[in-house]
């Protein structure tokens, strides 16, 4: 696994080296996820109970992720951007604290989430009938905490050296092992929901141990030493600070799922809510390739950003708009011209395909406007610029999403089209006003050759002048 030079390597290789793994490990995630709820689903007999059961659980269990993402995605742009600065104590401390920090919040979250596992499930919408299948999942996967918040946490840090390779050996190593153990548990031992959970917790504890081995040995720049397993609270909170948004992001997707069911069902019934269940997936298909894109391509930004190199910074900025938005358009366009793609994927009704693929059309029309609000948001967090990036991610989905999910109801003809609307409306508006604001902040980097070329100009002309 080659290291890669952060300082010294042309812009484009480095980003094509650092983004393939990082998205390859969030599609990676996303297929296990899917494949996981198919196995739960075709449970002889339960099938149907054990994936409404392990469904109400996802919500949670993407609480748990966001905190592994508030240590990982905080505290990793800043010691790149340290070592940019020919500091590594300073980045070794920052990992250090962080370490310490997911330890200790493990064993909170480990706690509460089991002494209350009852009331969190009522709370998500487990009823009498599908809570057995969900305690019995969310008890066993909780156990494995610990394991989500340091694998998932710390891998940032691997990626931050310049090691994208060995942070996605991380991610398959725990995705392969899920889908072996899953049926195994599941069928072969009659293990059912908690045979899935328990296969979870294995195949954590497995990229857990991959992560800890690599930041303890000898082959980074930076290493998890005893010593730094301290708190350094001026350290801590500029990590927790810049991972703030996207913890909210991830936080925010449990409270818009719970938004849009809610309002659907009023209005509409199970089919819509059905239908929201496949445009869910869907914009996780669009969204986590994007922010693989801009979180592989953190470390290029942060280090050259903490090592003033202003113009190796713009360029990758540029790159990541370019890849993010081709991607965001193209998924668009596909989904355009085949919109029942995806129903066709985890249905078999035909009157559910052709709802679902009509309602697509009014809940998809600025798909293609992601790939740049999503990166430009990201952007923010790793020129570590964390109160601005916290305000775009509260501005899409909780400022302005969650308001016109129950307001279009009322303002439209139809209820449900009018529910599916709001999410274009708030996709246009937050896009525009994320862009809007990263132009204004960054222009100088995106545009620094030409920028350059024409202070060149002006202090020629000035020259000749003078003489």
């Amino acid at each position: 696994m080659q290291k890669l030079s952060l300082r010294n390597d042309n812009i484009k290789t480095l980003f094509i080296h650092l983004t393939i793994p990082a998205v390859i490990s969030q599609l990676v995630t996303l297929a296990y996820n899917i494949i996981d709820r198919i196995y739960i689903g075709h449970m002889p007999g339960s099938g149907r109970l054990a994936l409404t059961g392990a469904g109400v659980c996802m919500p949670i269990t993407i609480i748990l992720s966001a905190f592994a993402q508030l240590v990982g995605f905080g505290g990793a742009p800043r010691a790149s951007a340290y070592l940019g600065r020919n500091n590594p104590d300073a980045a070794e401390r920052t990992l250090g604290t962080c370490a310490l920090f997911s330890l200790c919040l493990s064993a909170v979250l480990t706690l509460f989430t089991r002494g209350f596992s009852g009331e969190i499930l009522h709370l998500f919408g487990a009823s009498r009938e599908i809570l057995p299948y969900a305690s019995s999942y969310f008890n066993i996967y909780v156990l494995g905490t610990v394991f989500v918040e340091t694998s998932v946490g710390l891998a940032f840090f691997i990626s931050a050296q310049g090691y994208p390779m060995a942070s996605m050996v991380s991610v398959l190593l725990g995705a392969g092992l899920n889908m072996l153990l899953d049926p195994i548990l599941i069928f072969g031992f009659h293990m059912g929901t908690a045979g899935a959970a328990a296969a979870t917790v294995v195949s954590q504890a497995a990229s857990c141990i991959w992560v800890l081995a690599f930041l303890l040995g000898k082959r980074g720049m930076i290493r998890l030493r005893i010593r730094y397993l301290r708190f350094d609270w001026k350290l801590l909170a500029a990590a927790l600070s810049l991972g703030m948004s996207p913890f909210v992001q991830i936080l925010t997707e449990s409270l818009i799922s719970v938004c849009f069911n809610r309002s659907l069902f009023r209005y509409g019934g199970d089919i819509p809510v059905g239908a929201m269940t496949i445009f869910a997936t869907v914009m996780q298909f669009v969204s986590l390739p994007i922010t693989g894109i801009a979180q592989g391509a953190q470390p290029i930004i942060s280090y050259n950003h903490g090592a003033g190199r202003r113009d190796r910074v713009g360029a990758c900025c540029g790159l990541i708009l370019c890849a993010s938005l081709t991607y965001s358009v193209l998924f668009w366009a596909a989904l355009s011209v085949f919109p029942s793609m995806f129903p066709l994927i985890f249905a078999e009704e035909q009157r559910f395909i052709a709802y679902s693929a009509s309602m697509s059309g009014y809940f998809f029309p600025m798909l293609w406007v992601m790939g740049a609000q999503i990166s430009c948001q990201l952007m923010f967090v790793a020129l570590g610029n964390a109160k601005v990036s916290l305000f775009l991610a509260l501005l899409r989905k909780v400022f302005l999403l969650v308001p016109l999910i129950f307001l279009m109801p009322l303002v439209t003809a139809d209820p449900v089209k009018g529910i599916f609307l709001a999410e274009p409306i708030s996709d246009t508006l937050a896009c525009a006003a994320t862009v809007t604001l990263f132009m204004q902040q960054y222009r100088g980097e995106l545009f620094w050759k030409k920028y350059c070329t024409a202070v060149q100009k002006k202090l020629d002309r000035h020259d000749i002048l003078s003489r």
